[in-house]
């Protein structure tokens, strides 16, 4: 039975790292048995920076969140971020033996199977495959080629790369945990799954989530992802602006931004003051609420302006229904959605991971904060391209298997393979 298989997401972010043990209930919905968390010492903007801080918060998180769901956790789903994702669109062509017989199934994995012999930059690593519209002898913008006639079949994919030291790290870690990977997943399209509807998707929007290292964007159209980017700001940035621009402590800047700071500073008061203990015995210091709003406001609006120039630069800025959804931690700011709507143009809403939730006894897991992490629960159970869950159901139909569905990209077999490659060569050498 589908609610008996157990999925646990690893959100390896910058200010955290969160697991996340779920299981389907009788209704479909997401049940969330287990939730840990640890303070992320060893990564900076998505990256790991030092593996035994990386390793001991990652065993402690899912210490925690396997001791409140009573499940001894040894495979995990990853999650990668940070500003050495890159994102590119790739033609590919297969040309078939006859034009009787149907496109089958095999023959639109065989063409994204080839996508991953593309020439990419040295030290870079696909992680995705993902394709748009497919083209069937010439006939164009076909979502689905799958009983089609035809000889020549092309697309367009969205290919996404990443360091391969990132992912060596990444593999390190999770390894040295006691851990294994099913999955290696862009973060955005994590949170995708968590916080959008598919009639959005349909429509058109755009996710932005904001973590604490970087911003990730991500675009749907269609019910297609059409680009993804990554930001290298995030909210721990506004902390450090805080920091240096009031002269106060990092903890003092960062309670300072979660309990008063607001993204517009015409909305705060101008005579609310907080009071700041002095250090060692030296008097208080008093912080105007108003200016540290403006310090948050400049950041903020230097973020939008980065992240509506990937919605600009994308070209599907005018077919964006659904407007902008935005998550992650940096969405629980005051003010952020007006000043997002003030800045673009375009109608958004907070992006909260309850979307496909179902009663849990655990209410933190609703904070747009965990998006990312309850995203990576959900790719164990959900295909990031809709299409792929169709292939999988009619090849098992027509072969009369039974088997489940278990992973969650076109590309899992392949990705096995570079799994398989990777811990080859981190048991021999890269020792960070």
């Amino acid at each position: 039975m589908e609610q008996e298989k157990i999925i646990v997401g690893l959100d390896i972010g910058t200010t955290k790292i969160c697991a996340i043990v779920g299981r389907k209930n009788d209704f479909g919905k997401l049940e969330v048995l287990g939730l840990g968390k640890a303070e992320s010492e060893g990564v900076i903007k998505g990256i790991v920076t030092n593996i035994d801080k990386t390793v001991f918060a990652i065993e402690k998180a899912i210490r925690e969140a396997s001791d409140m769901s009573g499940i001894d956790v040894g495979v995990v789903n990853v999650g990668i971020a940070g500003q050495h994702i890159r994102s590119s669109i790739h033609h590919g062509s297969i040309t078939r033996n006859t034009k009787d017989d149907e496109i089958s199934i095999e023959d639109v994995n065989r063409l994204t199977e080839d996508m991953y012999r593309i020439v990419i930059p040295p030290g870079s690593e696909i992680i995705h495959v993902m394709p748009q519209d497919y083209m069937v002898d010439y006939e164009e913008e076909i979502k689905d080629p799958v009983g089609m006639s035809g000889v020549k079949l092309e697309a367009d994919f969205h290919i996404i790369t990443a360091q391969t030291s990132a992912i060596n790290n990444i593999n390190k870690c999770v390894r040295r945990g006691n851990l294994e990977i099913e999955d290696l997943i862009l973060e955005p399209l994590a949170s995708s799954l968590a916080v959008l509807s598919e009639e959005e998707k349909e429509a058109g929007v755009c996710l932005i989530d904001i973590g604490g290292g970087t911003t990730d964007v991500a675009i749907f159209y269609d019910n297609i992802i059409r680009h993804t980017a990554v930001i290298p700001f995030g909210g721990n940035i506004l902390t450090t602006d805080i920091q240096h621009g009031l002269m106060v402590m990092a903890k003092q800047a960062e309670q300072l931004k979660t309990r008063f700071g607001k993204a517009i500073a015409e909305e705060a008061s101008p005579n609310e003051i907080v009071s700041i203990p002095g250090i060692r015995n030296r008097t208080a210091k008093e912080i105007s609420v108003k200016n540290l709003s403006h310090i948050i406001q400049a950041r903020m609006e230097e973020i939008i302006e980065m992240a509506h120039s990937e919605i600009i630069n994308s070209g599907f800025e005018n077919r964006l229904a659904g407007g902008i959804v935005i998550t992650g931690g940096g969405a629980q700011l005051s003010c952020l959605k007006q000043l997002v709507e003030y800045m673009t143009g375009m109608d958004t809403r907070i992006g909260y991971p309850n979307e496909h939730l179902g009663k849990s006894k655990i209410e933190a897991v609703k904070s747009p904060m965990y998006a990312t992490a309850v995203g990576l629960v959900l790719s164990g159970f959900r295909s990031l391209d809709e299409r792929e869950e169709r292939y999988k159901e009619a090849k098992n139909s027509k072969t009369g298997r039974t088997k489940k569905i278990s992973s969650s990209d076109f590309f899992t077999n392949i990705l096995n393979k570079t799994k398989g490659l990777l811990i080859d060569d981190l048991d021999g050498k890269n020792e960070y």
